[in-house]
């Protein structure tokens, strides 16, 4: 028997798992699939559980239930990759041979990694909503909150779901909007790029929304550290930027195992080629999901694309076929716009977000970068398809794993 292994049973790795099942004979392969930990979350629903929108059962379920038959599931820490060695450490100094390795390990936020963030006020009037328990925590604070100034922050990028800190604004705007107390909330939303989003032509598509909403807007801020006494953040020119009450996206890294493992960059992402998936290292090596440090975003519709193109390339390793080098980067999201509202954004290496149509060329029903009540639905939609289709490795109809060009306005996009 040979040995596949994949590390983390997040949105990646289950997938992975999920596609690569019904390829593998089980009789000549033995899947494998790692995790410490129990419980899988539905990590896009942590924008909305601050605002009371979701509830803490909509956005976590047991793990095990999306692990298909066949697949060996093992809950336990992992300590080290050797991939000089095909082998993988669990604790309890447990040993995994491996044939090929697939890491889909994620990625964290780091708020250690600025002084002062997760000191004493952290989680007090301090927060993240990229994790389930900073999320919970944010929407206890929001729900007792008298009003003053709001920072949303991002600290640098990447960070996972680039769009996430302004949807986050904009549904803070509704949000206190509904409670009939915006008049008693300043919004600012702070950045260390020159506008508020990644891509140029997405930022001139978002900016009115800051104006129209009264979200002032503070760019090229990088942060040197986090003035908690005095309710201050303050970037290396020395600006500050009050806060009465900050929402902050800390550093976000990979995980720690591929920093004590040596197989990553400054902040543990793995190398890895942009269109086939294969670690530039270790050509047994694969890296999906938020593991990368491909350029392109890291969400779990990347990931949906990728484990499509990495299925087909395992395929082709094990046959001793050239990989397919076609991912392209395809980003597909929506953005929550508030008040019921949400632009759709499609991309990929080459092409900025686009105008169009989606997923039907001419048809739609949804349409690219124009703020709507249908691609909010969409947006709420996407909840059921992420537990029912996309974990389980069902194909989404007209959605295709490279970005389509019919029925869209193309530019180039700029690097």
């Amino acid at each position: 028997m040979k040995n596949l292994v994949i590390l983390g049973a997040g949105t990646a790795g289950t997938m992975m798992a999920n596609h690569l099942v019904k390829k593998l004979s089980n009789k000549e392969w033995q899947i494998t699939i790692v995790d410490q930990y129990k419980t899988h979350y539905y990590q896009p629903g942590f924008l909305f559980l601050p605002f009371d929108i979701y509830t803490e059962d909509q956005v976590k379920k047991d793990g095990k239930k999306f692990i298909p038959k066949g697949v060996n599931y093992i809950q336990k820490k992992i300590e080290l990759i050797s991939p000089d060695a095909n082998k993988v450490t669990l604790e309890n100094d447990e040993t995994l041979n491996y044939d090929i390795l697939i890491v889909a390990t994620g990625s964290k936020i780091a708020p250690d990694e600025i002084e002062g963030m997760d000191g004493p006020e952290w989680r007090k009037n301090i927060f993240d909503f990229y994790t389930y328990e900073g999320a919970k925590a944010l929407r206890d604070k929001l729900r007792e909150w008298e009003g003053g100034k709001l920072v949303v922050h991002i600290t640098e990028m990447p960070i996972k779901c680039p769009v996430a800190p302004l949807e986050f604004a904009f549904l803070a705007d509704s949000y206190f909007k509904n409670k009939g107390m915006r008049d008693k909330v300043d919004i600012t939303y702070v950045t260390p790029l020159d506008g508020a989003f990644t891509k140029p032509k997405a930022t001139k598509a978002l900016h009115h929304l800051l104006e129209e909403k009264r979200i002032s807007e503070v760019t090229s801020f990088n942060i040197e550290r986090v003035d908690y006494e005095n309710n201050k953040i303050i970037d290396y020119a020395d600006t500050e930027v009050d806060y009465d009450l900050l929402v902050t996206v800390p550093t976000n890294m990979g995980d720690e195992l591929i920093e004590r493992s040596g197989m990553g960059d400054d902040l543990n992402f793995i190398p890895t080629d942009k269109n086939t998936l294969q670690s530039k290292a270790y050509e047994n090596v694969f890296v999906i999901g938020d593991a990368t440090n491909l350029p392109t975003s890291k969400a779990g519709s990347v990931a949906h694309f990728e484990a499509e193109i990495l299925e087909e390339n395992i395929l082709k390793y094990i046959n001793g076929e050239p990989l397919d080098a076609s991912f392209d980067g395809h980003a597909n999201c929506f953005v929550e716009t508030g008040n019921g509202k949400a632009l759709l954004i499609d991309f990929n290496y080459e092409h900025e977000p686009v105008e169009g149509t989606f997923p039907i060329a001419g048809l739609g029903p949804m349409q690219l970068l124009k703020e709507n009540r249908m691609n909010h639905m969409g947006k709420l939609a996407f909840r059921w398809v992420y537990w029912n289709m996309l974990l389980k490795g069902v194909p989404i109809p007209f959605v295709s794993a490279n970005m389509s060009t019919k029925g869209k306005k193309l530019e180039t996009a700029t690097v």
